[in-house]
């Protein structure tokens, strides 16, 4: 008997109220380390109606000029900055994170450590997964999502889809068969626009220049339901109708909630914080595995304790597709985030 199963995952568009708040954070952390590569970020951002707000710890050498950083963000992703007040709280990094995190546990206490003298930024566990299902070493749901998305964007820009605005989204569920894909379910996508747009204008146009597009190497065929705008009008968008703020995208940021998540975020963040650097590695430790043919699927799992170099534990899980047996030890030089 045949196992079918379903996953879906979603991606939305820089213009997207939570994104935005993500590219202003990285932007701002950006800024930073040109400036000064040794800087400390963890950049929070707020967005709504006539109000983007910054919180967080900023230590940087140089004076950054936040205001300025974001009306570049906000022209950049299409958004007029003169419609926003920009409003800024941001203070040092603690002297107590910071004395852990410059002198990890492992020189204090005299250790030898498998990886640099610099201490984890916080405690955590964060995870990277990775398939053989696509070049990517990604999820199919994940890559067409992002696809919509990156297309989304592209004919808005272009001009080669009228009346569109920064704001949208996009989602993807895909057919499984015995573990293998097998055909697209069901596809929606949601993108602002002016009034004057038509809903039948805007479904022929996503139709024609967007999805078939997105899809030309795993086509849609004509049982998958397309779903374009289905609450209709979608003229008000971004903050002003959906309040936006960091960290609230985790899965579109990875595996679409079809692999564990540890819960950091990663915008807005330098590299001591594993939230980030300790999930890019993980990623890269799982999609080597798979790249190098020893297994189909790989999650790789690592936990920290702050102002610790090295990690408290590693995990390796091949799903039952692992052709050899891998060694946590060996492993283990390739999971420093620092």
């Amino acid at each position: 008997m045949n196992e079918i199963k379903y996953l879906t995952a979603e991606s939305v568009t820089a213009g997207h109220p939570d994104k935005l708040c993500d590219l202003i954070a990285d932007s701002i952390l950006d800024a930073c380390l040109s400036k000064d590569r040794l800087s400390r970020v963890a950049c929070e951002v707020l967005a709504t109606k006539g109000r983007i707000i910054v919180a967080g710890e900023i230590t940087c050498g140089i004076k950054i000029n936040i205001s300025a950083v974001i009306n570049n963000v906000l022209k950049k992703v299409g958004y007029n900055p003169k419609d926003f007040k920009v409003i800024v709280f941001v203070h040092k990094q603690s002297c107590d994170i910071a004395d852990g995190v410059n002198t990890a546990l492992e020189i204090r206490n005299k250790k030898d450590s498998i990886f640099k003298e610099i201490g984890a930024g916080d405690q955590g566990i964060v995870y990277g997964y990775a398939t053989d299902e696509t070049r990517e070493y990604l999820p199919l749901p994940v890559v067409l999502a992002h696809r919509i998305t990156k297309r989304l964007e592209h004919v808005r820009k272009e001009g080669l889809v009228s009346s569109l605005l920064p704001d949208g989204k996009a989602q993807v569920t895909i057919k499984y068969v015995n573990g293998v894909t097998n055909a697209v379910k069901t596809i929606i996508v949601s993108a602002q626009h002016t009034a004057e747009k038509t809903q039948e204008e805007l479904q022929k146009d996503i139709i024609r220049k967007v999805l078939w597009n997105a899809f030309e190497e795993f086509p849609f065929n004509d049982e998958t339901e397309i779903l374009i705008n289905p609450s209709g009008r979608f003229v008000i968008g971004g903050p002003e109708a959906d309040t936006g703020l960091t960290g609230r995208k985790l899965m579109v940021d990875t595996y679409g909630g079809l692999a564990a998540h540890g819960g950091g975020a990663f915008s807005g963040k330098d590299g001591t914080k594993v939230d980030r650097s300790g999930a890019y590695m993980a990623r890269y430790a799982a999609k080597n595995i798979v790249s190098a043919g020893l297994a189909s699927k790989c999650e790789v799992s690592i936990s920290y304790a702050i102002g610790k170099a090295d990690p408290v534990v590693v995990e390796v899980s091949t799903f039952g597709t692992g052709k050899y047996i891998i060694f946590i030890y060996f492993c283990q030089s390739l999971l420093s985030p620092f």
